[in-house]
């Protein structure tokens, strides 16, 4: 008897999900940090272990949501096809520069920038020492883009209110000239350079209080609106290149040695960005129409959390400046809420519905789907599991992933009231072919009607004597929220639930636990938190202490 013939196949099915939040190391790779700053970027090291938990080599692995590229960027460095997608030309111009291989190594990108050097860093002097009555007559010899007018929250009515006429000269003359240079492959990088000056080199530019001039950020990514500064900095303009393209330096640098260490030891699943990296930018809802049905191993994705940033608006800094045209068909099909095109909350919650809908058709049978998500609006959390649901894929893992970096503004200020961390929600789709809305649903929701159940009902249930989650020694509002929602799912009354941040902490307050503003914990008992899990097949939630998840090596 062939024995072999017995033995039970193996299917993706067997991958045992990642149960417990992954430390994130959100400095440590210069191909993601300190290149160019953006509105979100996932911690590189998190993503990379679900890639490689969930796929193999030479798998395609998909973000439809894309931002700056840090699934794409990861999974093409780890040896698969990375599909990486986003509306944001800006978001994909970072992808593309940061991901491409092209280059033997860093060294034509340093000569190019000793020709710009030779050829600008003289002008910008000149700019930098000139005084304020011949600004108008050196911007006349620049080319300039058009003054359009910025969306109507801005502090700034048009364009060129965002700079000083002397950073606005010198952005130009610096544009100019790496427009100029002669090497394709390392003109990229000097424009991503440049892009990463112009958020310096702005008035919405926030000096950082008590620390140097150049430390600190523009508003546009932590207030999410042009907000010009009381006091505005004119950092110097080369200096602050300078700075700029040597990040972008230890970003290549360090992706070509990625490479190269990659191509030696894994030879049959050569890293190569023009063969193994596609980037789009189209509606999240409308991939599978340019990939084809069951095309992709692998999801990683981020939808935008409702109205918390307006990517597109926010980004016309650069896309303006850059020569990235945006189209009202464009602008239409981006998931948020609010933003200059005032999109409702219904219009959010069918663009986030149809793009799971679409990674559900896109996937291949007996695969993964991961999504990251955060938002007090429990309709939107219904959104996400009850299209997935209905579209063939069981929930199998649900971990809060906590931030532990420096908060937005809005976290510092409203500290007990803000989520800062995300939920991933990892799902499976089986191989056995299933209609839209017959999928596995955990035992619960399948034995009953849909019920309304208030919050302290679900809270006292989360926090009851024989939950995992009681008598922690400090538990953050993420972690606690997160089981109300899957508690809320397993007894299908998610989308009847009703949650209001300030109703949350009264709740926990009500029942004797402290909000610690130093840690963002809530404190009560002296036990170790535990994780709650999706058993495979049971419909219920397990627990995993987090020490038992970390120890496991994602594979």
């Amino acid at each position: 008897m062939n024995l072999l013939a017995n033995r039970k196949a193996f299917t993706r099915a067997d991958i045992e999900p990642i149960a417990a939040a992954i430390p994130a190391e959100r400095q440590a790779s210069a191909r993601h940090y300190g290149v160019h700053p953006y509105f979100t970027r996932r911690p590189a090291n998190v993503v990379r272990a679900y890639i490689e938990r969930y796929s193999r080599m030479g798998d395609i692995v998909l973000d439809s949501f894309g931002g700056t590229g840090v699934t794409a960027i990861e999974a093409l460095l780890s040896g698969r096809k990375a599909v990486h997608n986003d509306l944001n030309p800006f978001a994909n111009f970072i992808t593309e520069n940061i991901a491409d291989t092209s280059l033997p190594s860093t060294t034509p990108l340093k000569q190019a920038f000793a020709r710009i050097e030779e050829a600008c860093a003289p002008k910008i002097k000149t700019i930098e020492s000139a005084a304020e009555a011949e600004m108008g007559k050196l911007l006349k010899q620049l080319p300039l883009p058009e003054n359009i007018r910025l969306p109507s929250n801005s502090d700034a009515e048009h364009f060129f209110d965002l700079f000083t006429p002397r950073q606005l000269a010198g952005l130009a003359a610096l544009k100019q000239a790496i427009d100029g240079e002669r090497d394709d492959h390392a003109r990229g990088p000097l424009l991503l350079a440049w892009s990463a000056s112009v958020a310096k080199l702005n008035k919405t530019f926030l000096s950082a209080e008590g620390r140097a001039e150049s430390r600190g950020g523009s508003s546009i990514f932590s207030i999410y609106r042009y907000k010009l500064a009381k006091s505005v900095v004119e950092l110097p303009i080369w200096e602050t290149f300078k700075g700029r393209f040597l990040n972008v330096l230890s970003a290549k640098d360090e992706v070509f040695h990625l490479r190269d260490h990659f191509n030696r030891t894994q030879p049959q699943f050569p890293i190569d960005s023009a063969k193994n990296l596609t980037v789009l930018a189209q509606d999240a809802a409308t991939l599978s129409a340019t990939l084809g049905p069951q095309s992709v191993d692998y999801i990683y994705t981020d939808p935008p959390y409702g109205a918390h940033i307006a990517y597109l608006d926010l980004s016309i800094l650069w896309n303006h400046w850059l020569g990235f045209a945006v189209s009202d068909a464009t602008r239409q099909a981006e998931a948020i809420v609010g933003g200059e095109c005032n999109f409702s909350e219904d219009h959010y919650k069918r663009k986030l519905a149809d793009s799971i809908r679409d990674c559900l058709v896109l996937l291949k049978p007996d695969r993964w789907l991961s999504i990251v998500f955060q938002h007090w609006d429990t309709s939107y959390f219904a959104t996400i599991l009850e299209t997935a649901s209905e579209h063939g894929a069981d929930l199998r893992a649900a971990v809060t992933q906590e931030r532990d970096v420096i908060w937005s503004m809005h976290k510092k200020k409203n500290s007990e009231n803000v989520l800062s961390g995300e939920m991933i929600l990892t799902f499976y789709k089986p191989a056995a072919h299933r209609r839209p809305g017959t999928a596995k649903k955990p035992v619960a929701q399948a034995s009953r009607l849909r019920m309304k159940k208030t919050l302290p009902e679900i809270l006292d249930s989360v926090l009851s004597p024989q939950s995992s989650v009681l008598h922690a020694p400090g538990l953050t509002g993420e972690f606690i929220f997160n089981q109300v929602i899957l508690e809320a799912w397993r007894e299908n009354c998610l989308s009847a639930l009703f949650v209001t941040r300030e109703a949350f902490a009264h709740e926990l307050r009500a029942r004797g636990w402290k909000y610690q503003p130093k840690t963002n914990q809530w404190s009560k008992g002296a036990a170790l938190p535990e994780l709650l899990v999706l058993h495979e097949g049971s419909g219920t939630y397990g627990v995993t202490p987090p020490t038992q998840g970390r120890k496991r090596k994602a594979r």
